[in-house]
C-alpha cells in the first residue's frame, strides 16, 4: 500500500491523536540556521511568490503516519494547503498528513552540525537505534523534493555531498534523482529549478536582518532572480517611486501636487 493510500485510509475516520507529542520545546538550531529558515519562509508570503493557498513553515513536526515519531524538516513547503485557523485544536498545531490531505512538496534541511542525519546516520543516531537517514525516509514516503544546504561545510566529508554546498533531489518511480549537477552547487548565483513548484533555489550572498554579509539559500524565479523579502520589496518600491518623482521634476511637474 502506498503512502497516499495509507493517508486516505487514515482520513476516513478522524483518528485519536491523544498519544502524539506535537511540541517538545527542545531548542534544536543555531542562530544562523534560524535566520536561514526565516529567509526561506517569509518571502513566499510577503512577495506572494506562489498561488494561494500554500503552507510554508520551519521546524514543524511532519507526522506522516499515525503511530511513530515525526520527522522535523528545517523548512517545508506544501502547495494547495490552507494553514489551519484554530490553533487551539491539537490536530492543527503540527503537519498531520491525514488532516492536511497530502504530504509536503518540499522538505529542506539546513546542516548545522554532523548529527543531523541529513544523508547518512550519525554514530550517535546509530547508537540510539535509528535505522533510516532523512533522505531515505523522505524517499520512502515519496516527498517530491528533498534539499540539503550545508552553508558551514559541516558534512563535506560525506560522499553524497562531495564538496557541494547545495544538493537537490526529485522523487520519481525509481526513487530520488539528483537535480543538481554532479559537483553540486557551490558558487553564488548558481540555481536549480523545481519544475513542479514553479520556483527555484539559488545561492546568494548579502545581508539579511543585520549588517553582516553571508552566504544564504534563497528562492528564485526561473532566471535566478531572488524572491524579495518584505523589506526588500518595500525598498524596491520606494526606489521606483523616487525615480518617478525625479523624472517628473525634470519635466517640470511637482510630484507632491499629483
Amino acid at each position: 500500500m502506498t503512502p497516499q493510500q495509507l493517508l486516505d485510509n487514515e482520513a476516513i475516520v478522524a483518528p485519536n491523536i491523544d498519544h502524539l507529542v506535537l511540541e517538545d520545546d527542545t531548542p534544536v538550531d543555531n542562530l544562523q540556521s534560524a535566520q536561514q529558515q526565516r529567509l526561506l519562509v517569509e518571502p513566499l508570503y510577503s512577495a506572494k511568490a506562489l498561488p494561494a493557498p500554500f503552507f510554508a513553515d520551519a521546524n514543524v513536526g511532519l507526522f506522516y503516519k499515525l503511530k511513530g515519531d515525526p520527522v522535523v524538516p528545517d523548512v517545508m513547503l506544501s502547495l494547495g494547503i490552507q494553514r489551519p485557523d484554530d490553533f487551539s485544536q491539537k490536530q492543527h498545531r503540527s503537519y498531520l498528513t491525514w488532516e492536511m490531505g497530502k504530504l509536503p512538496d518540499v522538505c529542506l534541511e539546513i546542516v548545522s552540525n554532523q548529527e543531523g542525519d541529513e544523508l547518512t546516520l550519525s554514530r550517535k543516531s546509530q547508537q540510539k537505534g535509528k535505522t533510516t537517514a532523512k533522505r531515505d525516509l523522505y524517499a520512502q514516503i515519496h516527498i517530491p523534493y528533498y534539499v540539503v544546504f550545508d552553508p558551514l561545510r559541516q558534512i563535506q566529508g560525506q560522499q553524497e555531498m562531495a564538496g557541494a554546498l547545495l544538493r537537490v533531489w526529485s522523487f520519481s518511480a525509481e526513487g530520488y534523482t539528483e537535480l543538481t549537477p554532479l559537483q553540486g552547487l557551490n558558487e553564488v548565483g548558481q540555481s536549480v529549478w523545481l519544475t513542479a513548484i514553479g520556483l527555484g533555489l539559488t545561492l546568494w550572498e548579502g545581508q539579511f536582518e543585520d549588517g553582516v554579509t553571508r552566504l544564504w539559500l534563497r528562492w528564485c524565479d526561473q532566471v535566478g532572480q531572488v524572491i524579495p523579502t518584505g523589506a526588500e520589496g518595500q525598498t524596491v518600491a520606494q526606489q521606483r517611486a523616487d525615480r518617478l518623482a525625479e523624472r517628473l521634476r525634470e519635466l517640470g511637474v511637482n510630484p507632491d501636487t499629483i
